[in-house]
């Protein structure tokens, strides 16, 4: 069971729940839902709204669905999920139900898509969405370590909705 709360009454620290603890970025479109494990975001505050953002690499099939959707997820799992992350961020919706395989429920709040088993669901509608441009990068090193294959992601600005807490 899921309460809803305010933004600001978020207790996590973003650099442990984004870059350590992990999150999924979840999307539907066309009555399909996929899911891919995100270790990197943000939160903050753009154009007076509370935000998050995502980046999105072009060949994760997870972008065809948040390209198809107004709104996405990102759910936090408690730490006993690690394996669940690390499977669903390696393997392909494209090649099997992961969502299925994994164990997950999947949980709407309209037509938003999330998992019970998260301790913390942001829903999101998007706000803004660009690829990233080589040519904006101010530090070659970032482009040689991260994008050898010129993968650049698209970055997604969303507007937190909703934040839902689940009640212990």
């Amino acid at each position: 069971m899921f309460k809803k709360i305010k933004t600001t009454e978020l207790q996590e620290n973003p650099f442990q729940m984004i870059g350590k603890d992990w999150l999924l970025v979840t999307a539907e479109k066309d009555g399909q839902c996929n899911t891919m494990t995100a270790s990197w975001g943000g939160v903050g505050v753009m154009w007076g709204k509370d935000v998050a953002f995502v980046v999105i690499r072009p060949q994760r099939y997870t972008k065809e669905f948040i390209d198809g959707s107004d709104t996405l997820s990102l759910s936090v799992l408690p730490g006993s999920f690690r394996k669940t992350y690390n499977y669903l961020g390696t393997v392909s919706g494209r090649e099997e139900d992961k969502i299925k395989k994994s164990g997950l429920t999947v949980a709407h709040d309209g037509n938003t898509p999330y998992f019970e088993e998260a301790d913390t669901v942001l829903v999101c509608r998007k706000l803004f969405a660009q690829p990233y441009q080589p040519e904006a990068f101010l530090s070659e090193d970032i482009k040689e370590r991260w994008y050898p294959e010129k993968d650049y992601h698209t970055l997604y600005i969303c507007e937190i909705e909703k934040v839902l807490k689940k009640e212990m």
